[in-house]
């Protein structure tokens, strides 16, 4: 084909949206695994007092999905 030019996709490019797609996903599971144990901690807290601090310690751990998938956006740039 005379007058085309194969063009060459720019792999920064797709490392940009692999990091966006860590980070957005990771997010975005998290937040919705934290929602229904956030529901269940104030549901606990309203029958028992003491367990505020149970209840705010599993709401914290899903956050740390987060920081894996920030993580491997970081070593994926």
């Amino acid at each position: 084909m005379v007058g085309e030019e194969l063009t060459t996709m720019d792999p920064s490019g797709l490392k940009a949206i692999g990091a966006g797609l860590a980070v957005g996903l990771a997010g975005i599971a998290s937040g919705l695994g934290e929602k229904d144990i956030g529901t269940a901690a104030v549901a606990a807290m309203t029958e028992k007092e003491e367990m505020f601090g149970k209840g705010l310690i599993m709401t914290v751990i899903p956050e740390s999905i987060v920081i894996f998938g920030l993580v491997v956006a970081l070593l994926i740039k």
